[in-house]
């Protein structure tokens, strides 16, 4: 029985790891008033997925499934938050959606739309927290998660064996 409430333990910490970090940002969109580049944007959805995951494994009686998808959520967190650490330190070029490049429109009303929108460029960091950017700090903590996840899926799958 212990083992079942450390894992709900774990489902209720991640829950409210993804609800802190999505307030967080939401904070700092919209009363700092930092505007997100489209990367800051999609790091989001993993959270999102994260809390309805968590809810689902806490009151769930096959707690081994959610945990397998939990990981993939975070993997997938990992990969996002990894590329966007690799542009703002130009390991890797920005994808054409997060530039604010208009050479390629020619339609005047696609162009005052693109002007209109200004989102920062995926490689400005326009907010820090201790010296490391949001997006060093998600692949911080999605590589944390991912790897205890697993390890707690690796323990659940022996002992089941």
């Amino acid at each position: 029985m212990s083992r079942i409430f450390s894992l709900k333990k774990y489902f209720l910490l991640i829950f409210f790891i993804s609800v802190f970090s999505l307030l967080s940002v939401t904070y700092i969109e919209f009363v700092l008033n930092e505007k997100p580049c489209k990367l800051c944007i999609y790091q989001r959805i993993p959270y999102v997925i994260a809390i309805f995951v968590c809810f689902l494994g806490f009151t769930s009686q096959k707690k081994i499934k959610w945990l397998f998808f939990l990981a993939l959520t975070f993997i997938s967190s990992l990969f996002l938050s990894g590329y966007h650490f690799g542009i703002e330190n130009n390991i890797f070029n920005e994808f054409s959606g997060c530039s604010n490049l208009n050479i390629n429109l020619i339609d005047k009303t696609d162009i005052l739309k693109s002007l209109n929108s200004n989102m920062p460029s995926c490689k400005e960091v326009n907010f820090k927290i201790f010296g490391f950017s949001l997006a060093t700090i998600n692949l911080f903590i999605s590589i944390l998660i991912s790897l205890y996840t697993i390890k707690l899926l690796i323990n659940e799958k022996n002992r089941s064996n």
